[in-house]
């Protein structure tokens, strides 16, 4: 994981998705909230909003975990606002 050193709080955005999330292959992964994975797919950042749609719209799924898919980073949470 890399972390700017001037950084001092979590970037919080709402509605909105970083360019590098939206320039990479994102690997999305929903969870429960047990913390279990419910489902997974690999999608372009550029085509990352209906996955997104489609996961929070399952009743079951808690939050999202976005992964950089070819290093397999992790890159943000996502939950309902």
């Amino acid at each position: 994981m890399f972390v700017s050193e001037a950084e001092t709080e979590p970037l919080d955005l709402l509605d909105a998705i970083p360019e590098a999330i939206r320039s990479r292959p994102i690997s999305l992964r929903a969870f429960g909230p047990d913390d279990e994975m419910i489902d997974a797919d690999l999608v372009a950042g550029t085509d990352l909003i209906p996955l997104i749609e489609r996961f929070l719209a399952v009743p079951d799924v808690a939050y999202l975990q976005a992964h950089y898919a070819r290093r397999g980073c992790y890159a943000a949470r996502i939950v309902r606002a």
